[in-house]
């Protein structure tokens, strides 16, 4: 498997690997409007590719498998979406893209990762805090990160949290 950086030529791929991700929410019958939702905008995928925040892994067959993207947020790499094909999922792909994440912070002297992500889905928090990264409790929260968690429980989002992985 390659992960390399993502190129304006893949977006129709990567947001049809983010529609193929979340059909995993069809099997949870609280979340499973997920599996219909909406996906990350043409604009947006531009832009983390424009600032070298968007990376994909392929396969041997130059099929792509899954995505991370974005943005700076201070001495942060906010991690806005992480996608892997259903079919793909369980293969060791997401832990690759997020290597890559962490490699890239590093070498921008970046002080942590963040997300947000469903605290009791299993391949969300759960999945995040085996590779690594903390809970953190609303007291941790800087006014960005609880300003995200606020917005995106506006738009339906219920059960989530905030999630970051300090760099050494």
């Amino acid at each position: 498997m390659l992960v390399r950086p993502a190129r304006h030529e893949d977006v129709p791929q990567l947001m049809a690997i983010e529609r193929s991700a979340a059909r995993a929410f069809a099997q949870r019958p609280e979340r499973a409007w997920l599996a219909q939702g909406e996906v990350l905008a043409v604009d947006a995928h531009r832009m983390f590719i424009e600032t070298a925040c968007s990376w994909v892994a392929e396969n041997a067959q130059g099929e792509l498998l899954g995505f991370i993207c974005a943005r700076l947020e201070g001495r942060a790499l906010h991690i806005e979406e992480l996608s892997v094909r259903l079919e793909a999922q369980g293969q060791g792909v997401g832990r690759r893209l997020l290597d890559e994440a962490v490699a890239v912070a590093r070498r921008r002297c970046l002080q942590q990762l963040t997300l947000t992500t469903f605290a009791d889905v299993p391949w969300n928090a759960p999945f995040y805090a085996r590779y690594g990264f903390e809970l953190m409790a609303s007291e941790q929260l800087s006014p960005r990160l609880s300003a995200v968690l606020a917005s995106e429980r506006a738009h339906g989002l219920e059960g989530r949290c905030a999630m970051r992985l300090v760099l050494a």
